[in-house]
């Protein structure tokens, strides 16, 4: 059974931790507003550029920079970026990251609605395991569960009623309780939901992601019929 921790507890925030955040959309927009709140420095970046982010810098304090920039984070790296768009991150990417660096990878695979058919997750890959491939270092799987609005509001003090769970999944256990300190202070109670081939259970379509108003899924790697892709959907996921 996953270990849920965070209940009734406070677990040391890690304050002061130098993170650095690949995509700016709902949830790595969102992610770069609280983690400066909470005291660390985030380096932010996009597929735009870095002065495509003045506004938000400007509101958050963060430092707007290249992904090669924000790769080189020495605590916690997250990647949040649209699924087709990982293969297209420089292959040398982290070569310059610490070993110790935390790297999360917050993405859902969605064929229909944005990233069109990708074969090796359509064959039973796991969506992480995936990107842990493609970007040759390990990564936990974390934040995907979740959407941007439940992630900026929805934190709770330890211990109160109706306090919301985030789970994460991977291999590295020590990682993992950077993660769960980190949803801690973020205000959410946090489940170690097992290694990286575990992290399946909270895919899109799974309980975890259905409970936070995540698109279903009608099978494993299906789409309701009505669920089109339109070119405003293509188009943001060119961009990140």
């Amino acid at each position: 059974m996953p270990a849920r921790s965070g209940a009734g507890t406070t677990a040391p925030s890690g304050a002061g931790m130098d993170i650095g955040i690949i995509g700016s959309g709902h949830i790595g927009g969102t992610l770069t507003r609280r983690l400066s709140a909470l005291g660390h420095r985030v380096t932010v970046a996009n597929s735009r550029g870095p002065d495509s982010l003045a506004a938000l810098t400007a509101e958050t304090g963060a430092t707007a920079g290249t992904v090669q920039q924000a790769a080189r984070a020495r605590d916690l790296v997250v990647v949040t970026i649209p699924q087709k768009a990982i293969p297209s991150l420089p292959r040398d990417l982290f070569a310059a990251t610490p070993a110790s660096t935390v790297v999360v990878d917050t993405g859902n695979y969605y064929p229909e609605l944005r990233d069109g058919r990708i074969a090796e997750l359509d064959a039973g890959l796991n969506d992480s395991e995936w990107v842990a491939r493609h970007l040759g270092r390990p990564v936990l799987k974390a934040f995907n569960n979740v959407v941007a609005r439940t992630l900026a509001r929805g934190g709770l003090p330890a211990g109160a009623p109706g306090r919301i769970a985030l789970s994460v999944a991977g291999d590295d256990v020590a990682a993992k309780q950077r993660v769960l300190q980190l949803f801690d202070a973020l205000g959410f109670d946090g489940v170690d939901a097992g290694s990286l081939a575990d992290s399946w259970r909270q895919q899109v379509g799974t309980p975890p992601t259905a409970t936070t108003s995540t698109p279903p899924r009608c099978g494993p790697r299906s789409r309701p019929p009505s669920a089109t892709r339109s070119p405003t959907t293509a188009a943001r996921a060119r961009r990140w």
